[in-house]
């Protein structure tokens, strides 16, 4: 049994979320976190949930939406207050592609850090080009408090050190499996078994042999695999581990 720990089925074009899931199943995946990056969306996201058995869901702003876009920690807490949604974000940092004073990224990071404390639901952490900041803000917040997961990490091994100590977990995407990846690929070999998780960040960044088409859950098995020859592990046993893993983390998600 698989999880994938961060989709977007909401996102994906040409294929209805029932047909995706069925072929995940297929792949041996059982469950599915489909995060939120706007509110605008976020019905659409919540219906899928609350429809389809298995699909968990996040409520949250992506760094990258506009900064004309509002968000307060009440309206965070209200939205979450639903059984599917297990989590908050995706939310952080991302200086790659927000230029300018991004002082209004770092409040809206601060105010879903708040919104997770209050409603007990863990983070989903997004961040590029923004290590330093991510974890000094996490730090000021006390994000230790509730924990969740640097998802799609690219970063190295003294960032993931840095935020397992606070509590968080460390999700490998199709990125890990790409020939020019050595220096992560060191890093997902070096992440404690009890703090790693599995993603496809589905439509983006398909695995290896897929890479450059549209990615989908189904393809979170490649991801799995290859951690486990990269570790040496058996794929039963990264299966297992992750699969723990995100139900631990996400401990209001039914399974």
């Amino acid at each position: 049994m698989l999880v994938d720990s961060h989709c977007h089925l909401d996102l994906i074009q040409g294929t209805n979320p029932d047909t995706l899931v069925a072929a995940a199943h297929a792949e041996g995946v059982s469950h599915f976190l489909s995060v939120s990056v706007d509110l605008d969306h976020f019905p659409t996201l919540l219906g899928i949930a609350q429809r389809i058995e298995n699909v968990f869901a996040s409520v949250g702003i992506h760094p990258n939406t506009s900064s004309e876009v509002a968000v307060d920690v009440q309206t965070l807490c209200a939205l979450a207050d639903d059984p599917q949604i297990i989590a908050i974000g995706e939310t952080g940092l991302d200086y790659f592609r927000s230029q300018g004073d991004l002082t209004w990224q770092q409040q809206r990071f601060r105010t879903h850090i708040q919104a997770a404390k209050e409603t007990g639901k863990p983070l989903i952490i997004h961040s590029r080009d923004a290590a330093q900041d991510t974890l000094r803000i996490l730090r000021e917040e006390n994000a230790a408090a509730i924990g969740g997961v640097m998802h799609c990490f690219v970063e190295d091994w003294e960032t993931a050190q840095q935020a397992i100590e606070m509590g968080f977990y460390i999700s490998f995407s199709g990125i890990v499996t790409f020939k020019n990846a050595k220096a992560l690929q060191a890093v997902a070999k070096q992440v404690p078994l009890e703090r790693l998780l599995v993603e496809t960040d589905s439509p983006y960044l398909a695995p290896v042999p897929h890479r450059g088409k549209t990615n989908q859950p189904a393809y979170v098995r490649h991801v799995a695999e290859f951690i486990a020859k990269l570790r040496q592990e058996t794929f039963e046993t990264i299966a297992r581990v992750t699969t723990d893993n995100f139900f631990r983390l996400f401990n209001t998600a039914t399974h």
